[in-house]
């Protein structure tokens, strides 16, 4: 059987990097880890094909050549999952989905043939059997979580490697918190399972022969929510992995970023593990300062903290930390855009997204407000487009003015340029550095014309060069990558926060 693999296309928003990537050959952040997955998972015999819509489009000959087509993807990829779904079933082929999108609301997709929901490694199995039979039902679920050990390496050869910014590997499923807004628990339990250390070891040779170089995302919700297995077996045989390369020969390059909880700031040695063993950036969902809408949401490993401090401390062990906000919280004021801003200004954290607050079916926050008859009909995927599929505590129009002055300000050149010194005064890199490769030179030359020349912001990108090659020299190359993102984050608030 001949299977065709489609990826569909992510809107343009924060986490697309699209303007980003136009200063690079590179035409897609990450490639579809999720489909790869589960192509491994098939039988080797059949032939695949990967249509990933954020690199080309689907062609009449892709359609003509496939049999049968997988489709996965996000909340957000659902319009382009539509159109895409459109064109297989006027071809006549038989269309098979799984993945976030189609799990969460099953019902809004009666159009495709199967839909095979949940961890593909439980729910995959019984559909093939049933295939085989001539027997295939509508709706296949997982029942229980699987076991990573048994998870296939993904068919990374289906994918052209050179098109994307980053690889991704998954060690974990799972979160052992329970944010109410959060569908992971709903998805994947609240006990995260784990690949085994050589699987984890497997993935990475796969990828370093096939001359892979640049960044590695862990995807995993929170990569040390089994913070003694990690920091006791995965770190030092990251470690080892790197100072034993090929020949014996150390590997340098293909930098790790991932995405943890807050706690990682009082472990300093995980945290001098993590640097040592490649990674160069951590993801943490901050949302808010405010201790009232932290109880609200039952995040409460971010309570009686003082984040800033924590922040700093992780950026001074050599992390860039990425942070997620949220406003919108039923104890959230007038004053909360201010303190928002005040804070990630404060901290330093450069890449700052910040969302409405959203109620993804499956949440305890969705069965919560639905109780309260306070859910709208909008779609929930993009929560930083200035809207919301809650109804507000406060004033729906007080809301989103305010969110839009607070990420117009955010990302406004004279005070994102600033964030950029702030981070780099505490930042203190001390592991893996990115290869200056021609991707990365290709990337510096044209921020050159593009921000120091052409672009608005061309005063601050020259005075961050002059300040950080004064002041911080080794950080050259993050200051100039940090700056192309900021175009990137400005372009995108200028695209979709009209309000």
């Amino acid at each position: 059987m001949q299977c065709l693999f489609i990826n569909p296309e992510f809107p343009d928003t924060f986490w697309s990097f699209r303007h980003a990537l136009s200063f690079t050959k590179r035409k897609a952040a990450l490639p579809p880890l999720g489909l790869l997955t589960v192509a491994a998972l098939l039988p080797a015999a059949w032939p695949k094909r990967l249509v990933d819509l954020n690199v080309r489009g689907l062609s009449a000959e892709d359609l003509a050549w496939a049999e049968t087509v997988f489709i996965g993807g996000m909340s957000v990829q659902g319009p382009s999952a539509k159109l895409a779904i459109r064109h297989c079933r006027e071809a006549g082929l038989r269309v098979v989905a799984g993945g976030p999108l189609f799990t969460m609301e099953p019902e809004r997709w009666p159009e495709v043939d199967h839909l095979v929901l949940g961890e593909a490694e439980l729910s995959l199995p019984p559909f093939l059997a049933d295939l085989a039979a001539g027997r295939a039902r509508h709706l296949y679920e997982a029942v229980g979580r699987a076991e990573l050990a048994q998870s296939p390496v993904p068919l990374w050869e289906l994918a052209r490697l050179e098109d994307y910014m980053t690889a991704s590997l998954q060690v974990t499923r799972g979160c052992p918190y329970d944010c109410d807004f959060c569908n992971v628990t709903g998805l994947l339990g609240r006990h995260p399972r784990r690949k085994t250390t050589a699987q984890v070891l497997q993935e990475l040779n796969l990828l370093w022969e096939m001359g892979w170089r640049k960044g590695v995302f862990f995807v995993d919700d929170n990569f040390i929510g089994q913070r003694p297995l990690v920091q006791r077996e995965l770190i030092p045989a990251l470690l080892d992995w790197r100072r034993a390369g090929p020949g014996g020969r150390p590997r340098r390059g293909m930098p790790f970023n991932t995405q943890v909880s807050i706690d990682l700031a009082d472990d300093p040695e995980l945290l001098r593990g993590m640097v040592q063993a490649g990674f160069d950036a951590v993801f943490i969902g901050l949302e808010t300062t405010e201790e009232e809408s932290l109880a609200e949401c039952h995040k409460r490993q971010n309570l009686g903290r003082d984040l800033g401090a924590d922040v700093r401390r992780i950026q001074r062990a050599g992390l860039q930390v990425q942070g997620g906000f949220i406003v919108g919280f039923d104890h959230d004021g007038a004053g909360i855009f201010k303190r928002q801003l005040d804070f990630i200004q404060r901290s330093g954290i450069v890449t700052a997204m910040v969302g409405l607050l959203q109620a993804p079916p499956g949440t305890r926050l969705h069965e919560r407000l639905s109780a309260e008859g306070r859910l709208t009909e909008r779609d929930w995927g993009d929560n930083a487009d200035g809207g919301t599929n809650i109804v507000p505590r406060m004033d729906l129009s007080l809301l989103r003015a305010g969110y839009f002055s607070l990420m117009r300000r955010l990302y406004t050149p004279s005070v994102y340029y600033a964030r950029i010194r702030g981070f780099l005064r505490e930042y203190r890199p001390a592991g893996v550095r990115a290869p200056l490769d021609r991707d990365r030179l290709t990337a510096f030359l044209r921020s050159l014309w593009r921000l120091g020349v052409l672009g608005r912001e061309r005063f601050h990108y020259w005075r961050l060069l002059q300040w950080t090659l004064l002041h911080r020299p080794r950080s050259l190359q993050m200051a100039v990558t940090l700056a192309i993102y900021g175009r990137h984050f400005r372009r995108v608030c200028e695209l979709h926060l009209k309000g």
